[in-house]
């Protein structure tokens, strides 16, 4: 396996940083996998899962989004995507890695790969860029109702106009994550709900190039990009013949109550008419399902899914 980093410019000029992971020279990739990363985190955190996506045939490409890592250039601040229409750009940023894949690779499936904040981002940009795809696989999802995207909005502009699109908003942070380490007592970190493995969670806590907190203009960009996801006419532009496969823990937060929100998102793409929509649930695991105590099932599972799906192109 090699591994290679680089960056490229997006649409508006913006140098994003972006990872490969390419199959040993000798062995002609099977399929090509584009990553979506969750929210404060970044790519080099999906190294041992893209390396056994390589060891199985497949090149993986992912990007550290805007605010996030590499991509920042401000560790340590508040997590910002852009200046506006930040949730956008972020999906222009993955549009623009996905042609230096298409471009390298011109005869390969595509295949898309988004986790929490990173399945949300994908949502929207199989929406706009869907046909592109051969398959989606989504993890860490979940369901997030309009009226408290609204209110969320109404609470990021008012902050906005108060200290800027810049300024840590802890209010905003509080209202989105407070509730997900609830169910896990005693707590041994603020961020048991994320695996029940104690080395995974550390690892994250000690990351220099993980994020703390998100901006105002942050959770502004991201509540209107939800917004824009979930309206019903965009739902119905995901092309009908993607193949959608959802994958969550029973113990995710963010999946809802053993996994209802996730089943429920499924629901809501065969109503649009989607003919491939499947999940899987994993009794007893939590939010990052890549780094729980059954990673390799679950890695192996994803393998499974893709290659079940190249043999119906």
């Amino acid at each position: 396996m090699t591994v290679v980093s680089f960056t490229f410019k997006s649409s508006d000029g913006k140098e994003i940083f972006a990872m490969k992971w390419s199959p040993e020279d000798q062995q002609k990739p099977k399929a090509a996998v584009q990553i979506a990363h969750g929210y404060a985190e970044h790519i080099g955190r999906y190294d041992v899962f893209a390396g056994k996506l390589a060891e199985a045939g497949i090149v993986v490409y992912g990007n550290d989004h805007r605010g996030h890592g590499k991509t920042s250039g401000n560790i340590g601040e508040a997590i910002c995507f852009a200046d506006e229409a930040g949730f956008d750009k972020v999906v222009a940023d993955m549009r623009s890695l996905t042609g230096i894949i298409q471009t390298e690779n011109p005869d390969l499936p595509l295949f898309l790969f988004g986790h929490s904040m990173g399945s949300m981002l994908t949502k929207r940009y199989i929406q706009l860029y869907g046909e592109d795809l051969s398959g989606t696989v989504l993890s860490g999802s979940g369901v997030f109702s309009n009226v408290l995207l609204k209110i969320g909005t109404v609470v990021a502009v008012s902050e906005i106009k108060r200290n800027g699109r810049a300024h840590p908003s802890r209010l905003l942070d509080k209202l989105v994550f407070q509730n997900f380490n609830r169910g896990f007592k005693p707590a041994r970190t603020d961020l048991d709900w994320l695996s029940r493995d104690p080395v995974e969670v550390d690892k994250f806590l000690a990351d220099p190039l993980r994020g703390k907190i998100g901006s105002a203009g942050y959770f502004h960009d991201f509540f209107s990009g939800l917004l824009a996801m979930n309206d019903s006419a965009n739902i119905r532009l995901t092309p009908k013949g993607l193949p959608l496969h959802f994958i969550s823990g029973t113990a995710d937060p963010v999946g809802g109550k053993a996994g209802k929100g996730v089943v429920q998102t499924c629901r809501d793409y065969q109503h649009a008419g989607l003919q491939d929509v499947s999940y899987k649930l994993y009794d007893g695991a939590r939010h990052e399902l890549l780094n729980e105590t059954n990673k390799d099932e679950v890695a192996q599972d994803i393998i499974e899914w893709i290659f079940a799906r190249l043999e119906s192109l």
